[in-house]
């Protein structure tokens, strides 16, 4: 081959290649389309999709697209979804309705960049958490992505409660956003947490612990009550920071609407822990000026618990008999009564960390030798 041939051989291949590039890639199985409507018949319109000939939208994707269809006439682009890029008739089988749901879930995976902002209405709740549809497309959001005003305050974790509690959403609209998009599984995963976490990182970011603040009580259940700080932000006080006292019930000190003073604990993952007790006198400093350890007391059984009784020694201050002094805890129970007062004997006493144990046994056996 002389230089000349190979020259012209490069030239050829190299405008051939250019050529290549320019002409359009013929449509295949899944891509999205577009072109002018042509003709239209009684179940059947066909578009042109010029130069790769003709598309055609009939049977099944006919009947599940005819109210968009019907609307149409000829001359008006319509984009669709290849379903058949060469039929039997040499159509390209065009589908609006696969076309509609792809663009939903190019949507949905534009919502996520963006953090899309949506109001969407609770359609059914589950153990697990809110169903929500958004553009025909069923979505979750999982009970671990509510905002604390919706999630289900249920302290022992029963799955029928938390169900009880979602149910009480359903109708609602809440203000979400998209955080998952699975096209294959046709599912979408909504959280409610991020449409307003990073306003509510900046109000908790503002909070120290040791910082007092007024509230207001917005939830009560077995575990505490919830006290709202600020617009938009609460914080849980703990059953164990409410009083000094031994709480066993806190309906029975607070109701929705009170207003009370709290002090913050910790602040943690954008969570706030307050405490009321921290702002009352710590009945325990006035208990370490009195008693000592060998001291003998007396003191009313107040509560039974899987380590024993527990006697309270004065509004604050309480201490536990183990039950293993008796051997089992129904003699425990024998011996000692709720609401009754006994003497007892302190045998451990460490005021600055709240403990305290007493003994009922060496009490009242020294109390006999005294006789």
């Amino acid at each position: 081959m002389t230089k000349q041939e190979t020259t012209e051989e490069v030239v050829v291949e190299t405008l051939m290649h250019e050529l290549l590039k320019r002409v359009p890639t013929p449509p295949k199985l899944g891509d999205l389309i577009e072109g002018p409507v042509i003709s239209i018949d009684k179940a059947a319109v066909y578009i042109n999709l010029k130069p790769f000939g003709t598309g055609i939208i009939f049977g099944r994707e006919y009947l599940q697209a005819r109210d968009v269809l019907k609307k149409i006439a000829i001359g008006d682009t319509i984009s669709a979804q290849v379903v058949d890029a060469h039929n039997e008739d040499g159509y390209v089988e065009l589908s609006l309705h696969e076309a509609r749901q792809a663009l939903i879930w190019t949507e949905a995976e534009d919502a996520i960049k963006k953090k899309l902002v949506v109001e969407l209405p609770i359609k059914d709740a589950n153990k697990g958490g809110l169903i929500l549809e958004w553009q025909g497309i069923a979505g979750f959001l999982p009970a671990s992505q509510l905002k604390p005003e919706h999630y289900p305050r249920v302290e022992d974790g029963s799955k029928d409660r938390i169900l009880e509690e979602l149910k009480k959403l359903i109708g609602e609209k809440l203000t979400v956003t998209i955080i998952g998009a699975d096209q294959k599984e046709g599912k979408l995963i909504f959280s409610e947490k991020d449409s307003g976490q990073k306003e509510k990182r900046e109000m908790v970011e503002k909070y120290a612990v040791g910082d007092e603040r007024d509230g207001t009580v917005t939830g009560i259940v077995d575990f505490g009550v919830f006290v709202k700080i600020e617009e938009g932000l609460e914080g849980l006080v703990h059953i164990s920071e409410m009083d000094w006292a031994l709480v066993e019930n806190p309906r029975t000190l607070y109701k929705v609407g009170d207003k009370v003073r709290v002090k913050v604990i910790d602040v943690k993952d954008g969570k706030v822990s307050l405490s009321i007790k921290a702002l009352k006198d710590n009945p325990w400093t006035e208990a370490s000026k009195k008693w000592k350890k060998g001291d003998a007391v007396t003191g009313v059984v107040i509560k039974f618990n899987q380590y024993g009784a527990l006697v309270s020694i004065e509004e604050g201050v309480a201490g536990l008999v183990h039950f293993s002094e008796f051997g089992t805890m129904d003699k425990l129970r024998a011996a000692l009564e709720l609401g009754k007062t006994y003497s007892f004997k302190i045998t451990l006493f460490e005021p600055k960390d709240q403990k305290m144990t007493l003994s009922f046994s060496q009490a009242n056996t020294e109390g006999e030798e005294a006789k």
